[in-house]
């Protein structure tokens, strides 16, 4: 479930200053957004972070996924909060913000970016996706384990999918996962993890 706060229009600066700690809002075009994430999104979170951090593990990367950070995307009043977002610590060190604030402003100091789908696939599907993509992240995850996503980003009939986007000449590329396919993904080429296990952990 997510939903919009009237707030009025809210400056990052002013989010940053009054929500940086609230873990369930972010900020789209200075509107306050009510994330109001479920059980069933949190496992299907919980099973790609795990996942995640043992792919980093295996590789030995100086790259770590943090508890709560938010990404500020090129220009505007946005503020986004990833399901998950995997940072190269060597990186970090560019970051204006990030001694003081676990704020994002960079896109290379970013490697790899999940948004688990609730209500709000608009956002994910097509803001996030333009947004993610002129910062320059180089691969973008949304696990639509519910099928939730618009016909034209899902196809039809409408079924659980893992979109796995990856920036090449600063365009993102798209590839679906379904059922019993493992999941591709450019940054771990040895993950190990199927599309079915995903959805299967938002039962």
């Amino acid at each position: 479930m997510v939903s919009a706060i009237d707030t009025g229009v809210l400056s990052f600066q002013a989010f940053i200053a009054n929500y940086l700690d609230e873990v369930c809002y972010e900020l789209i075009d200075g509107e306050l957004i009510d994330l109001e994430p479920t059980g069933p999104h949190e496992q299907v979170t919980g099973l790609i972070n795990r996942k995640l951090n043992v792919a980093i593990d295996l590789l030995n990367l100086p790259w770590f996924i943090p508890m709560k950070c938010l990404i500020k995307p090129l220009g505007g009043n946005s503020a986004f909060r990833p399901d998950i977002a995997i940072l190269d610590r060597a990186i970090l060190i560019n970051e204006p913000l990030w001694k003081t604030e676990p704020v994002i402003t960079l896109g290379n100091s970013v490697k790899l970016v999940v948004e688990v789908v609730s209500t709000n696939w608009q956002n994910d599907y097509a803001r996030k996706v333009e947004d993610y993509e002129a910062l320059g992240i180089p691969e973008y995850w949304i696990a639509d384990y519910l099928g939730l996503g618009g016909k034209r980003y899902i196809g039809s009939p409408k079924q659980p999918v893992v979109t796995v986007y990856q920036l090449i000449a600063g365009v993102y590329q798209r590839e679906q996962f379904r059922g019993s396919e493992p999941i591709i993904s450019p940054t771990f080429p040895n993950l190990n993890l199927r599309a079915e296990q995903v959805f299967a952990a938002g039962e």
